[in-house]
């Protein structure tokens, strides 16, 4: 089974953007996907710095795409999604508008933001040209299985969300700049000060969401620890890890010993939750009622 790397959802400087794919070079995995996903924004202040990265990559080994972003509402975004195919890598789709972008005949993938849920969709984005696809996170272990087969028949490498923060929702209006008590056009990037999304409590003090922007995401992290086995059982090809501003290249490693057999699922939560300063943990949207759930054993 691969490990991919996902684009990173939070907005970071430029030099710890750079950092970030400048350690995963080395990071024992086989996929990364690199642009921006969640606010056009903030892409000026990294831009420059993503062909250099593409290049580390690629001379390190890895396989390499580009995001789109997942919601296009404004010309200058549309323009950027028509120039993704240009750069020469594969390019990830995130909000199937992008797809009338692709030259015709042109080979893609599809990220958890598209709304993978059944067979017919999968067979409808296979004639398209889709050669992966990330399925969303929300899916049970039974419904993966059915993907994974139908994958098979298709041609296509299935994911699966390994570890992260998952993405719930996205939204033409920002939560943060609302909160600081400005304007969208006129946020002055209030996001920043939260490079894995501000957490949300409910009104009685328990943790709830994270917010990112226009983005809404869980607040605890899913982590497939202790279903290894079963995905790869039913033919999932790859878990997707999603960065995270602290100890996210050991967190790679430690999902590269745990796909090898060399630790077992209650030995990677302990390491995950030690590397990322105690994270909360997560996986019942695979196997549970409530997808806060966690099968393994309690911090």
């Amino acid at each position: 089974m691969e490990l991919t790397v996902g684009p990173n959802h939070f907005f970071w400087s430029s030099e710890d953007w750079s950092a970030l794919y400048d350690g995963l070079a080395s990071a024992p995995v086989d996929r990364v996907i690199l642009g921006e996903l969640v606010c056009s924004k903030r892409l000026p202040f990294y831009q420059d710095a993503i062909l250099p990265a593409i290049e580390t990559l690629i001379a390190a080994g890895k396989e390499v795409a580009l995001t789109s972003l997942s919601l296009i509402t404004l010309k200058r975004e549309l323009k950027a999604s028509m120039a993704l195919a240009e750069v020469g890598v594969d390019v990830e789709i995130n909000d199937l508008t992008a797809l009338s972008h692709l030259p015709e005949g042109a080979k893609f993938s599809v990220g958890p933001l598209v709304n993978v849920y059944n067979e017919g969709t999968l067979g409808w984005l296979a004639k398209r040209g889709a050669t992966r696809i990330c399925l969303p996170p929300e899916l049970p272990l039974a419904s993966v299985a059915a993907l994974c087969a139908a994958g098979a028949e298709a041609g296509i490498a299935i994911e699966v969300w390994g570890h992260g923060r998952i993405p719930l929702a996205i939204s033409g209006r920002c939560y943060h700049a609302r909160l600081h008590g400005r304007m969208k056009d006129n946020c002055l990037f209030a996001c920043e000060d939260d490079p894995d999304g501000l957490q949300v409590d409910t009104s009685d003090g328990q943790p709830f969401l994270s917010m990112n922007g226009v983005q809404t995401l869980s607040d605890s992290c899913a982590s497939m620890a202790h279903h290894v086995e079963a995905l790869r059982d039913v033919g999932v090809s790859a878990l997707r890890l999603s960065p995270q501003s602290v100890g996210f290249v050991d967190t790679c490693s430690l999902y590269r010993q745990r796909l090898n057999d060399e630790i077992d699922g209650d030995t990677l939560a302990d390491e995950l939750r030690r590397v990322s300063n105690g994270m909360r943990l997560s996986d019942g949207f695979l196997t549970g009622a409530r997808g806060a759930d966690w099968s393994g054993k309690a911090a």
